[in-house]
C-alpha cells in the first residue's frame, strides 16, 4: 500500500491494533479513533495518532483522508451484553457518522460486519448471498442487528451518495491481544487451561465453527481496501472445527492438566458456522494460511507472558 492516511476506528481494540500495525508497516499514516471503552491505549503500536472519541457522536477530523476502515463496535459477548444500547449507536450512528466522514473527504471505506449476520444458518457454509436467520430479540440480537443495520445503511450510502464502500464479513478471529475475560471461547479456554481449570463446554460441544489466526484476517481487510470491491465478501477460515475439539487442543499445546466440564447452551447459538470464501480467493486472492494448532501455539505463547 503506498502512503496515505488511514483512519482505523476501534484501532484500540484486539482486531484494530493488528490493522494499526501492519498500516504503519505497509507506510501509512495512521490515525486510530476509540473511546477506550473495550479498547486500551497500550494495544497501540508507536507512530499512530490518536484521537479520543465515540463514533457514535458527529465525527470529524482535519485533514485528507484516504481510507477509513470502520471496526468500532463492541464485539465480545462480555461487552455486547453488557453495554446492549450503545453497541446498538456503535452499529447504527456510528457507521452513519463513518459513512458521512467517508463522503465529505472522498475516502474509500470498508466496513466490518460479521458472520453474526447469518445467525444460526440454515445455509452451510454461508455463500454473502444468503440473508439468515437471525432472532430479532434475543440476547445476541443488539450485536447481529448492529452489524445487519450498518450493512443495510453502507448499501444506502453507496446507492445516494457514491461512497466508495466495501463491506467485509468476519468470522471467528483469534490472537494476540485477546483479553482474558472478554467472554470469547479461543481466550477463555486458554485462560481456564493455564490456570488448570476445567474448560467450560457449553452444551454438547459439537457445535463447529472456523477460526482464522489474526495475522490472516488483517492481510483480508487490507486487500480488501485495496480493491473497490463493494462485498460483502465473507474473510474466515473455512476450515470447520467442533469446539469440543477446540477444547481438547487447547488442553494439548498448553500441556495442562484440565479437564473438560460441560455446561448449559446459550441462546441462540449457531451449531454451524463455516464461510464460503470463493468470492475472497477470487477478488481477493485471499485465503487463509496459518493452521489452528500453530496459531494456538503462538497466542498461547503470548497469553501466558
Amino acid at each position: 500500500m503506498s502512503p496515505e492516511r488511514v483512519v482505523v476506528t476501534g484501532g484500540a481494540g484486539f482486531l484494530g491494533s493488528h490493522v494499526c500495525e501492519a498500516l504503519l508497516r505497509d507506510g501509512a499514516q495512521v490515525v486510530c479513533v476509540d473511546s477506550f471503552r473495550t479498547g486500551s491505549r497500550e494495544n497501540l503500536p508507536s507512530g499512530v495518532g490518536v484521537v479520543a472519541a465515540d463514533v457514535s457522536r458527529p465525527l470529524d477530523l482535519l485533514g485528507p483522508v484516504d481510507l477509513i476502515l470502520h471496526l468500532a463496535c463492541p464485539a465480545s459477548p462480555a461487552d455486547y451484553l453488557r453495554m446492549p444500547v450503545d453497541t446498538l449507536r456503535a452499529g447504527g450512528f456510528g457507521t452513519y457518522n463513518v459513512l458521512e466522514l467517508a463522503r465529505r473527504k472522498g475516502a474509500r471505506v470498508v466496513i466490518a460486519s460479521t458472520s453474526e449476520v447469518y445467525g444460526d444458518p440454515e445455509e452451510h457454509p454461508q455463500r454473502e448471498s444468503y440473508w439468515g436467520h437471525v432472532n430479532p430479540i434475543g440476547p445476541r440480537s443488539v450485536y447481529d442487528e448492529a452489524k445487519r443495520f450498518g450493512e443495510a445503511m453502507t448499501v444506502a450510502f453507496r446507492a445516494e451518495h457514491g461512497v466508495d464502500a466495501g463491506i467485509v464479513r468476519i468470522f471467528n478471529t483469534y490472537g494476540p491481544r485477546m483479553r482474558a475475560h472478554d467472554g470469547r471461547m479461543i481466550p477463555t479456554f486458554l485462560r481456564q487451561a493455564l490456570a488448570g481449570e476445567p474448560l467450560t463446554v457449553h452444551g454438547d460441544g459439537l457445535q463447529t465453527r472456523s477460526l482464522c489466526y489474526v495475522d490472516d484476517l488483517v492481510r483480508g481487510l487490507l486487500a480488501m481496501a485495496r480493491s473497490d470491491h463493494p462485498g460483502p465478501i465473507n474473510l474466515g477460515n473455512p476450515a470447520e472445527v467442533t469446539v469440543l475439539d477446540v477444547a481438547r487442543k487447547t488442553i494439548e499445546v498448553t500441556g495442562s492438566s484440565s479437564d473438560i466440564r460441560h455446561v448449559e447452551s446459550m441462546t441462540d447459538d449457531p451449531r454451524r458456522r463455516r464461510p464460503d470464501i470463493s468470492l475472497a480467493e477470487e477478488v481477493l486472492s485471499w485465503q487463509p494460511q496459518v493452521p489452528l494448532e500453530e496459531g494456538l501455539r503462538s497466542f498461547a505463547r503470548q497469553f501466558a507472558g
